[in-house]
């Protein structure tokens, strides 16, 4: 796994023990709502694609019939529509494209709706359009206005789903990228580290109990120096004492001491 054996350059100490715990919690929480937005970017890119499909089969009908309307309406009222056509077109555009934005776990994702100037959705055609044709195949070229605007309805709609789909797929990469790291490279790292100073931390508390061991018996063993130092100034002093009644030396008032019960006969109490 990447970032085994790696871990955070710190301080083995508690108080960083307790912010790398920390760090490693909040990344546990990211690396789960990354992981739910990925999922959810996921499904909604393969709802997109599935419609793609759809649209791109009815683009292919729609671009189709209008084809064969145009064709119909040039054979029906001849080379003359053309230029009925051209100069009835005239003023703002009646047919236009409004963009939205869609949110979706975060991400914003443009969609565009065909809306007529007029408000009329496009269905109604202007005064001007309306004569076009008169002369001969009207009914024909209506059709055929009818056609293309289909035609356009599907390709806006058909330019909003690609649109969202690539907009889907960059947020996809970036998603799962951050997901990989926090997986692969930022959480291994911070648990890396977490084990480093429980180990570091285990570690000196065997020193401190191995010190306080060594300073107990270093206690224990001056103490009993102490008490046999008080012993022998205890026994010295009595030495002296028993000397100083008997009139003898130290050495032999301690001889006495020592010998207990073994008095000698010639010394007069």
């Amino acid at each position: 796994m990447a970032g085994q054996g790696q871990r955070l350059n710190v301080v083995p100490t508690v108080t960083t023990l307790g912010v790398v715990k920390a760090r490693l919690a909040g990344a546990a929480r990211g690396h789960a709502l990354l992981k739910k937005k990925s999922d959810a970017l996921t499904a909604q890119f393969r709802a997109i694609l599935k419609r793609i499909v759809s649209a791109k089969a009815a683009m292919g009908d729609a671009m189709r019939a209008a084809s064969l309307s145009l064709a119909e309406a040039l054979y029906a009222a001849g080379a003359p529509l053309r230029h009925s056509v051209q100069q009835s077109v005239s003023g703002p555009a009646r047919l236009r494209v409004r963009a939205h934005q869609d949110n979706i776990a975060g991400v914003r994702l443009p969609r565009f709706e065909t809306l007529a100037a007029d408000g009329s959705g496009g269905g109604t055609p202007a005064p001007a359009m309306s004569l076009a044709g008169l002369a001969g195949g009207g009914q024909q070229v209506a059709a055929s206005r009818a056609a293309h605007a289909r035609a356009v309805e599907v390709l806006v709609e058909l330019a909003s789903l690609q649109t969202s789909f690539l907009t889907l797929d960059a947020a996809i990469k970036t998603t799962n990228r951050r997901v990989n790291a926090l997986e692969s490279v930022v959480m291994p790292r911070l648990e890396n580290t977490i084990a480093y100073i429980k180990g570091e931390l285990d570690e000196h508390e065997r020193e401190e109990f191995f010190r306080l061991k060594k300073i107990q018996g270093y206690k224990r063993r001056e103490l009993e120096r102490q008490k046999e130092a008080a012993k022998r100034y205890a026994e010295e002093k009595a030495a002296g004492e028993v000397a100083l009644k008997r009139g003898v030396s130290v050495d032999t008032a301690a001889s006495l001491l020592d010998n207990g019960d073994d008095r000698d006969e010639d010394i007069i109490f």
